[in-house]
């Protein structure tokens, strides 16, 4: 049997050992995002202004709006066309993302008005956490039209104001939700 001594230390080492665990598989379940440009870390932390979906989103690299617009269409024009309308993505993307001066982002089946409108650009952009580095971050430019600004509020040399994470994965889903490739399916189903 062991002694009050023993047993106090076999459970402070045991203690010890999941809270280093947990510790170890907190850290293993950070998003690790990078820079489209450079592949350079992305330093964007979660602020106080950030919604759980943006915490979420920072931890799993998994847009939590994906689900929330597709259960709730009223969210997707209050929130997600709204991002992607005030922020003026459409100034190049197209109101309706068929491309302007930039890429259009709804992989259009029949042609459009760029060379990009059938593929990404960015192939990383096929995933929530890739479409956030592009445009978080900007781009080099591949497109014929040029590089796209930096536009996350945390990273210097931003656009404007900057936009807040959530503004961002906003947008994302309602890009998302308008996909019009070949298949007829949409990224949500």
């Amino acid at each position: 049997m062991l002694g009050n001594k023993a047993l106090k230390s076999t459970l402070f080492v045991g203690l010890l050992t999941i809270a280093g665990m947990a510790v170890s598989f907190q850290a293993s379940a950070a998003c690790n995002l990078v820079s489209t440009i450079d592949g350079k870390p992305l330093n964007i932390k979660v602020t106080a202004e950030d919604s759980d979906a943006a915490k979420t989103f920072l931890d799993t690299c998994k847009n939590p709006y994906n689900q929330i617009f597709e259960k709730d269409p009223a969210a997707l024009k209050k929130l997600g066309k709204r991002a992607y309308n005030y922020n003026n993505c459409t100034g190049c993307h197209g109101g309706k993302l068929e491309g302007v001066m930039a890429p259009g982002l709804r992989k259009q089946a029949e042609g459009g008005q760029s060379q990009w409108d059938n593929q990404w650009v960015y192939p990383k952009n096929a995933t929530d956490k890739g479409m956030f580095e592009t445009i978080a971050a900007g781009t080099p430019g591949k497109s014929a039209k040029g590089n796209m600004f930096i536009w996350h509020k945390q990273l210097p040399g931003h656009t404007g104001d900057g936009l807040t994470t959530d503004e961002i994965l906003q947008a994302i889903a309602y890009i998302r939700t308008e996909y019009a490739g070949p298949d007829g399916k949409t990224w949500l189903k």
